[in-house]
């Protein structure tokens, strides 16, 4: 197999994992620091660069379907679980009722972090289009931090604002939520930055500059 093929495919795997992993996480709301975080953020964060190495590997065409793909994943997964949750369950095995408490999905979460999801990693990609447009391969640490830098705020803005208009959050912590969200995201995305190293772009065919 090519290897810019078997990048793509590894790095579109984890990303997409990444996403489902979050979507489900973000079900809990943890208490961080003496802050409410959905544990969603935890891990959220990495997904910015891996669509970076998704862009890098395969072009933007790549990089938007991705995106895409991962958000119809995770509502049919949310869907599945709603589904699943309210089946009635085998009693030689016990009821179960906590599975449905765990994973049942709370709605407005699951549409608040789509939405986000979707309008953060399009910005996302546009930024990264423009940054590697002005530099070509320099600087490449500078185009996952610029990218994120502005993916980041609008992700927890988009995602705490529909969160709160469902009433999941109430609206006297939900500037305070912003907040710790970005701050955590912004953490775990500088981390990851050397991530752009690990992979060569595809040199052809490419799907798209």
């Amino acid at each position: 197999m090519q290897r810019g093929i078997r990048n793509l495919l590894i790095v579109a795997s984890a990303y997409v994992a990444a996403q489902m992993l979050a979507d489900i996480a973000s079900l809990r709301i943890i208490n961080l620091a003496g802050y409410a975080v959905d544990a969603g953020t935890l891990i959220y964060p990495f997904t910015f660069t891996l669509r970076d190495l998704i862009h890098k590997v395969g072009g933007k065409s790549a990089a938007r379907t991705i995106i895409l793909l991962a958000a119809a994943i995770n509502l049919v997964m949310a869907g599945f679980f709603w589904v699943v949750a309210r089946w009635p369950a085998d009693q030689v095995t016990g009821a179960q009722t906590t599975f449905g408490e765990v994973l049942a999905p709370v709605w407005g979460i699951v549409v608040a972090s789509i939405a986000a999801e979707v309008v953060s990693e399009f910005l996302d990609t546009e930024v990264y289009s423009r940054w590697v447009a002005r530099f070509g391969e320099k600087r490449q640490w500078g185009r996952v931090l610029a990218s994120n830098s502005v993916a980041v705020p609008v992700d927890s803005a988009v995602f705490v604002g529909l969160a709160t208009l469902f009433g999941v959050f109430p609206a006297a912590v939900a500037w305070s939520i912003f907040w710790v969200n970005v701050l955590v995201k912004m953490v775990v995305s500088v981390l990851s930055i050397p991530w752009i190293y690990l992979v060569r772009p595809e040199k052809a065919p490419s799907f798209s500059p």
